[in-house]
């Protein structure tokens, strides 16, 4: 009977083993037998080994992460010390993650900390570097627990789609700023779609949580994809089936107050969204045709970020000492410059803020108007009606105000107006779209402005760019090049040793070693002898050499000083910076 016994075990074909049964087995864990019927099983059930193992019971989750700690030498972590919602997010594809049973835990310079139960898979390995371009790190974990957590952390466009059509979710209509009139005219599939309404609201509150600026919903010929920018960088957050696209735009142009029939033509519009029992929260919307449909962008607008003070923007001292002289006084001319998105609508409120006492009285014309500030006359442009920032600016003037806010100067009849309240009685606040603060003075005069008005209603301008700001958390000493210091700006004295440059790392608390960002300025009052460069019709590099000998700093002597604070990394000033 044992002679049959093993002429049939040698008759039975042979099993590959994996590289952790062939662990398991040789730290004696598992016999052969067991290992190639686990094998066989795994193979017939369409499974993977692992989890026909553990599955099995032939060893147990817990046993097998100790034996496979000890066998590769890497670190053991019990998932239930871990926070899923601090995990990183976008580093791997969900699918990917799911389809190889890992979980990034971290990001460590070029390097991805992951968390697997089975160390020897070296596919799972090289498939993780080619789509990421990062090496691999093992952590070991327990299968059970970590296929738990890889499960709840998915966050693939289908696995959202899914989950909100169950009942748990309710989307609640009263917290849109729409009446119902509006919705009552529009067809209900386009309208009530209970999956394309649930979608929107998790979008629209996770951006909220993860302090995104932006929503983009963009339509491609096959696909469709969600991104957020947080923190100045776009990331791609899920990829919803191509099928909603058209619902989905139906109903953000419903609450935002648009026409859904119309869809040849960009439209603006707001709305609503409520947080919490007493934080309502604005979003301004802007749809755009492209060419397989409407690409729809949200910008989220934080009524608190005006009031958060002067010093949480950034200012140095002796930027904020110039800046606060210059909006205390009686009448005068301030321009707030940069590209879009460099935080100058914060920076004008911020002011407006500061002066909104009672006996002030502030009118602002925007288009639109993005932050809602009681006690200040705010009014939204509306070229369709004749409404223009230059009949707007006229109606002020008859308004007896004492501080006037343009959204843009954008023409010569605006500036002219708004010249002419600076110089007779009124503080003027506005913007400009120009590289820096020198340049804004050459860029009036390409507009027709002559220089006399200029020089004698300007009294200062702010340049500004948004830096992403180096995560507290993690940020690590950087090691820079004497000769590469000295290129982005530095001089031999500054770089004598006493400060160190820091450089963004990535933890569970940041975005790829960033959180937040900071304002970095220049700050140019204008002087008598700028006044007469103007006058003189000085070009914009007269202006700079002049307020360089006044002691302003350029945007990029302003960056190099917040890399010297360790508040943000040298890459970064480089990036938003010209030399």
């Amino acid at each position: 009977m044992a002679a049959a016994d093993s002429v049939l075990a040698a008759d039975s074909p042979s099993v590959a083993l994996p590289g952790l049964a062939r662990a398991l087995i040789s730290a004696g864990k598992l016999e052969q037998k067991t290992a190639e019927d686990v094998s066989r099983k795994a193979q017939g059930n369409r499974t993977s080994f692992i989890a026909e193992l553990v599955g099995s019971g032939a060893v147990s989750a817990t046993d097998l992460a100790h034996t496979m700690s000890g066998a590769f030498g890497a670190p053991l972590l019990d998932l239930e010390a871990v926070d899923p919602q601090r995990l990183p997010k976008n580093l791997l594809d969900s699918k990917m993650c799911q389809a190889l049973r890992v979980l990034v835990l971290a990001k460590r310079n070029n390097r991805l900390i992951v968390a697997t139960a089975d160390p020897s898979d070296q596919q799972a390995a090289e498939k993780i570097k080619f789509s990421t371009q990062m090496g691999v790190d093992w952590i070991i974990t327990e299968y059970d627990k970590l296929t738990k957590m890889i499960e709840a952390s998915a966050t693939s466009a289908s696995e959202v789609m899914d989950s909100i059509i169950g009942d748990d979710f309710e989307f609640d209509e009263s917290t849109m700023d729409s009446e119902s009139a509006d919705e009552g005219d529009q067809t209900p599939s386009e309208v009530e779609d209970a999956p394309v309404v649930k979608f929107l609201h998790k979008m629209l509150v996770d951006a909220f949580t993860m302090r995104a600026s932006d929503l983009h919903f963009e339509p491609y010929e096959h696909t469709y994809r969600v991104r957020f920018r947080i923190d100045g960088e776009l990331r791609e957050i899920a990829s919803p089936p191509t099928a909603i696209k058209e619902k989905l735009a139906s109903r953000i142009k419903v609450i935002s107050k648009m026409d859904i029939s119309e869809k040849r033509v960009p439209q603006d519009g707001r709305m609503k969204l409520k947080i919490g029992p007493e934080r309502v929260i604005d979003f301004r919307v802007s749809t755009l045709p492209t060419l397989f449909g409407e690409k729809i962008v949200i910008r989220i607008l934080d009524p608190s970020s005006a009031k958060l003070g002067i010093d949480a923007l950034g200012y140095e001292v002796e930027e904020k000492t110039r800046l606060l002289e210059a909006i205390n006084r009686p009448y005068g001319m301030i321009l707030v410059t940069g590209p879009t998105g460099s935080g100058k609508t914060v920076s004008l409120y911020t002011c407006l803020n500061l002066l909104n006492k009672p006996g002030i009285n502030i009118s602002t014309a925007e288009d639109p108007s993005e932050i809602n500030l009681p006690g200040v006359n705010q009014v939204n442009m509306n070229d369709k009606a004749g409404l223009t920032f230059a009949a707007a600016l006229k109606s002020f003037l008859r308004q007896d105000p004492d501080v006037i806010m343009v959204g843009e100067i954008r023409d010569l009849e605006t500036a002219d107006i708004a010249i002419k309240a600076a110089q007779t009685g009124h503080l003027v606040l506005s913007t400009l779209h120009t590289n820096d603060a020198p340049t804004t003075l050459t860029r009036m005069r390409n507009m027709g402005i002559a220089p006399f008005n200029i020089a004698s209603s300007v009294i200062l301008i702010t340049a500004q760019r948004l830096a992403r700001r180096l995560c507290p958390h993690c940020k690590a000493p950087a090691d820079i090049p004497h000769e590469t210091l000295l290129e982005a700006g530095f001089k031999d004295e500054d770089v004598d040793g006493t400060w160190t440059p820091y450089k963004p790392v990535g933890c569970s608390m940041c975005n790829n070693g960033y959180k937040g960002r900071v304002g970095i300025y220049q700050v140019m009052p204008i002087s008598e002898d700028m006044q007469r460069i103007i006058l003189a019709d000085g070009s914009a590099m007269d202006i700079a050499k002049q307020s360089e000998s006044e002691g302003v700093k350029s945007l990029r002597q302003s960056g190099l000083n917040k890399v010297k604070l360790g508040v943000t990394s040298l890459e970064e000033v480089l990036g938003c910076t010209n030399l």
